[in-house]
């Protein structure tokens, strides 16, 4: 079992609300994290079809088991839950009573919004990082090998190979929980969809040019975008702009919030194609990115995340910003060697936009000191965003 950084932070809201939600994708960790935080805990799951018809038949009859509180699993399930359990924690505003997950936000969020909003802190759980791998002694030994698999827990609790397990996550999960939510008729469409996404991980979003990809409406390809973001599947990334008004109505760029299930998606199934191969940049930007996210949902830390794009071309792959101020300005190349000329324009960009830091993260293995900004080597960025993050 691999500790997990955010447990620190669930025990933290289990002592400010009543309830707390664990959110994520499926198979990210979500369960194994809330019974090893809380073993004294009666557990159910509402995947359970048993479990899940008394809860939905008779939510308060279900919910009268537990009175000292307990961890209800895929709570979504069960949508007649939440309003018997705002009732319950109204009755007794003990903190950390229950601990309730889920897979797909669409189906959570609508519940805690309108009967359980003030009353369940959120913690959002995705796949490892590398730093939990660092800790596990499990990080794979080659950038492209980390690119490959991502950070879904069983591709290290188990060691399968990650082109069987994402064929079958995607198989098994994906299509059936967006086929409900969506009510596809067509689920070739969808896999074309989500594979074109793939394919443009760390691009700017043109849904246009995305629908027409997949044979598709606009409209279409908009709302099925929409859920893979609440469902923490994509990131979609804004622009940084001082005019906070005009971050809402640019063009944001789409990541992937696992790298290896983008990279499965996107047709890589080995470290040679990744390594060789023209999907190598987005990849390693995709994972930076995600890290960075996990970092900070991890913690629980409010900053906030854009990239930079001026008239002229100049890019800044990603902008840590805390209190309105930009803290981190990171550029990010796949070269395992760095080029003279990756240093001085980042450094440009940076003062432009009043950044207090900037490094070029690289696919080397060790950091060097260059100048005016240093070159971060792909194993110590859980170290530099720590010391960004303060």
């Amino acid at each position: 079992m691999i500790p997990r950084q955010a447990q620190a932070s669930l025990h933290q809201l289990a002592g400010w609300y009543p309830a707390v939600a664990i959110i994520g994708p499926r198979q990210s960790g979500k369960t194994t994290l809330a019974r090893l935080a809380f073993p004294d805990k009666p557990y159910v799951s509402l995947e359970n079809p048993d479990e899940q018809d008394f809860a939905r038949q008779d939510a308060r009859a279900f919910l009268g088991r537990f009175p000292e509180g307990a961890i209800i699993d895929e709570v979504q399930r069960a949508p007649a839950l939440f309003s018997w359990l705002q009732e319950v924690l109204d009755a007794d505003r003990r903190t950390g009573r229950f601990v309730l997950t889920g897979s797909w936000q669409p189906g959570l969020r609508g519940g805690i919004a309108q009967s359980l909003a003030g009353r369940v802190g959120h913690l959002n759980l995705l796949p490892l990082s590398m730093q939990e791998l660092l800790e596990a002694k499990l990080l794979p030994a080659t950038l492209p090998e980390c690119l490959l698999k991502g950070g879904f827990p069983p591709l290290y609790d188990r060691a399968i190979p990650p082109h069987v397990w994402f064929a079958d996550y995607t198989t098994t999960y994906l299509e059936r929980d967006v086929r409900q939510i969506l009510e596809l008729r067509d689920l070739g469409a969808f896999h074309r969809f989500l594979r074109m996404c793939a394919a443009r991980t760390g691009q700017l979003v043109n849904l246009s040019q995305l629908a027409a990809d997949c044979g598709i409406t606009h409209n279409t390809a908009k709302s099925w975008l929409s859920v893979l973001e609440a469902s923490y599947l994509i990131f979609l990334l804004s622009p940084w702009h001082r005019n906070i008004g005009k971050r809402l109505v640019k063009t944001p760029k789409l990541y992937f919030l696992d790298v290896g299930l983008a990279a499965w998606l996107a047709g890589q199934r080995s470290e040679e194609a990744i390594a060789l191969g023209p999907m190598r940049g987005p990849l390693l930007e995709t994972w930076v990115v995600s890290e960075t996210i996990k970092t900070l949902r991890n913690r629980l830390l409010p900053h906030e995340l854009f990239f930079y794009r001026d008239a002229h071309g100049r890019e800044i792959d990603l902008i840590l910003e805390v209190d309105g101020v930009p803290r981190l300005a990171l550029e990010c190349k796949a070269g395992e060697t760095p080029a003279a000329d990756w240093f001085a324009p980042l450094a440009r960009l940076a003062e432009e936009i009043g950044a207090a830091r900037a490094a070029v993260l690289f696919g080397g293995d060790r950091d060097q000191p260059r100048q005016p900004v240093p070159a971060i080597g792909w194993r110590n960025l859980p170290d530099w965003l720590a010391g960004a993050m303060g």
